[in-house]
Formats: structure tokens, C-alpha cells, sequence
């Protein structure tokens, strides 16, 4: 979402500004007190909170502010998560947490870039962001620490089955320069079945390699499929009011994809719009119009990858298994010429359909036409 417009303190409040840039094993903390002074530059050892609580304290003395003065913080999204972000709250620092790709940078083609230059210039923009400028960047909306917890369970699934096609498609690599093929069904020791171009058994270190290969896809196997009981169990004792138990409720709409949906943050990320929600998808236009050129560059991309994934596996099915609603009769009409336009005519389809679902489970409104799964 976009920093708010509205200032956040008073600009006659005197308060101490800090930007942090993270480092693994150190963190550069630039401060100042407004526009117009020079920003101080601090190092401390990464991770270690109290290092930076002393260096508000003497940030406070050099910017002659009191003791108790307001501190706002920032930080850039990445490998550190929201733990910083949590630890700063707790001690009454007001944080943003901002996401890296919306940072503007210098468009020469080479251009200095360090951990103290990028400090400087994060601790400028907090600034001007507190002052109410528009658009100085995008901020992450931090999840609370259950919901940072109950995804945890939805994005394992999808990296195990990850894994898994990886490992099959290694079985079918391996046997495909015998010139033999995988089998369909694949009982007890099936590699010792298996023959080559020639009819002959394949050699008994091919075979090894194969067996500790099915080995890994067993206990894959065993993990999604308790992944599955778990989160099927969450949709069982879901209450009729929840979203979970609203989603699945539909046609079209599987445990897995109303899992992922949620726990990435169809609900709690607490959306105002269906632009804010195209934006995380990355399913935004890119128009192009600069003086006499004007065309459209296509959808951004730059979007959530796992819900972007899910979104079109629901988008497909959501064709099948919803053929008389509306939005699927709209894609029939505008996309239903040809394999080409159905295929770029789904990501539109993926679009809608998050938004449809996003004002289902947040007003109760069913898209129009969709049918409910019979009892």
C-alpha cells in the first residue's frame, strides 16, 4: 500500500528520525531531526537492539531533543522479516517497513550505492513521508505474529510439491537416457522392472540411484499428504461465518487454493480497493505515454508469486466449474476465440476473480452467478 498522505506527527514536534539499512553482521543507523540538518551515521552490530536503543539515546543529546522525544523509524523489507519491526514497536518507536522495489533510485547507468549512502537517503525519504509528501514509496503491511505463523503451513505445502514434481521429473531425466520411460504406476521395487532401448534390465547403479530417488518421493509424498489432513481439518472445525468456511463453500474453490488465499493475506492485509489488490497480485497495466507514443507494456508482474500462482490455478477452474457465472461468460465472450486469447484472457479472469472473492468473504456478497457446493 501507499505511505498515507496525511502527516503522521505534528512538524512542530520535535522527533528523532532513523532509518536503518540491515546487514548480516552489521546494521548502519542514520539519524536526524527534520529536513535541513545532517544526518548522523551510527554502526552497531547486527541484530543487537540494545546497541540501537543507546544510539537513540545519544541521537536525542546530539539533535538537543528531550529524553522522551518521539522516535520514527524505518527499514527495508527483506531477509530479517518483521521481528525488527515487532522489537521497535514494543519500546514505543513508531516503524514503517518499506518495501525495496519501490525505492527511488538514480537512473544513471552506474551510480554509487553503499550501506551508509543507502541509510542516508532512507532516513531523507522517512522524512519527507512524515511531512505528508504522496508517493515517496510503498509500505508492507506487517502481519501479526499468528497470521505470519498460520502461512507457514500453505507455503511448506507448495515448496514440498515443488520438490516433488522436481524429483519425478529427475526419474524421468535419468531413465530417458536409457531410453526406457517412467512408469504410471509405480509398486515396490519398480525399477528393477524397468527395461532399456535394448529390452535389457537397467544396471544395478542405475537402479540404486533410482530407489533412494523414489525413497525422497515417498517421504515428500507422506509430508504433503499430512499437510493436506491438516489443513482439511482447519476447513472441518472452520466456523460457517469464517472466510475459510465461506470460500470453500463455492464451486470451483478447493481447500489448497482458499489456504493459500488466506494466509497470504486475502483478508488481513485489509485492503480499501481492487487496485490495491491488483498491485499485490502484479496484475496491474503498465501504460506507456510519453509524447507521441502510447502503447500498453502489459501487466507488471512485480506481484506476490504465490498468489499470483493460485489465481490462475483457481482462475481455471473457476471456468470449469462455474460456466453460468458471469464472469466466466464474459471471459467466453471476449477470450473465447482461439488458444492464445484464452490463455492471456485467464490472467484477467485471475484478477476479477480474487476481487469477486475478497468481497465475498469481507461483505458476504456471492460473485454473481456463482453456485454454492451442495451440502
Amino acid at each position: 500500500m501507499i505511505a498515507t498522505t496525511r502527516p503522521e506527527i505534528s512538524v512542530s514536534e520535535p522527533t528523532l528520525y532513523m532509518a536503518l539499512e540491515l546487514g548480516k553482521k552489521d546494521w548502519k543507523l542514520a539519524m536526524t531531526s527534520g529536513f535541513g540538518g545532517t544526518p548522523w551515521l551510527r554502526t552497531v552490530a547486527g541484530g543487537d537492539v540494545h546497541a540501537v536503543a543507546r544510539a537513540l539515546r545519544q541521537g536525542r543529546v546530539r539533535f538537543g531533543l528531550a529524553a522522551q522525544a518521539p522516535v520514527v523509524s524505518c527499514y527495508e523489507a527483506g531477509r530479517d522479516g518483521f521481528w525488527i519491526h515487532r522489537a521497535l514497536t514494543q519500546v514505543g518507536i513508531r516503524n514503517r517497513v518499506v518495501d525495496s522495489a519501490s525505492i527511488e533510485v538514480n537512473r544513471r547507468a552506474r551510480r554509487a550505492k553503499t550501506d551508509r549512502l543507502d541509510a542516508l537517503k532512507l532516513v531523507q525519504m522517512l522524512v519527507r513521508v512524515c511531512y505528508g509528501e504522496r508517493r515517496v514509496w510503498s509500505e508492507v503491511h506487517v502481519p501479526t505474529v499468528a497470521e505470519e505463523a498460520a502461512r507457514q503451513v500453505s507455503r511448506e505445502r507448495t515448496d514440498l510439491t515443488q520438490e516433488q514434481t522436481r524429483v519425478i521429473n529427475q526419474l524421468r531425466g535419468w531413465l530417458t537416457t536409457w531410453g526406457a520411460t517412467l512408469p504410471s504406476r509405480r509398486r515396490g521395487d519398480w525399477w528393477a522392472t524397468v527395461r532399456d532401448w535394448a529390452g535389457a534390465a537397467l544396471p544395478t547403479e542405475v537402479q540404486a540411484r533410482l530407489a533412494r530417488a523414489d525413497a525422497r518421493l515417498a517421504v515428500l509424498e507422506g509430508q504433503i499428504a499430512g499437510l493436506d489432513g491438516q489443513q482439511q481439518a482447519a476447513v472441518t472445525h472452520a466456523v460457517p461465518a469464517s472466510a475459510l468456511h465461506q470460500l470453500v463453500q463455492l464451486k470451483g474453490v478447493a481447500t489448497t487454493g482458499a489456504s493459500v488465499l488466506l494466509d497470504e493475506g486475502l483478508v488481513w492485509r485489509a485492503f480499501c480497493n481492487r487496485r490495491q489488490i491488483g498491485g499485490l497480485l502484479g496484475f496491474a497495466p503498465t501504460p506507456y505515454d510519453s509524447g507521441a507514443s502510447a502503447r500498453e507494456q502489459g501487466i507488471s508482474r512485480a506481484g506476490n508469486r504465490r498468489l499470483q500462482t493460485i489465481s490462475i490455478q483457481l482462475a481455471w477452474s473457476w471456468v470449469r466449474w462455474q460456466p453460468h457465472s458471469a464472469l466466466t461468460q464474459w471471459y467466453h465472450e471476449r477470450f473465447g476465440h482461439g488458444k492464445r486469447a484464452r490463455r492471456i484472457g485467464i490472467v484477467a479472469v485471475a484478477r476479477r476473480l480474487v476481487i469477486a472473492l475478497w468481497r465475498y468473504v469481507t461483505t458476504g456478497v456471492v460473485p454473481a452467478g456463482a453456485v454454492l457446493k451442495v451440502a
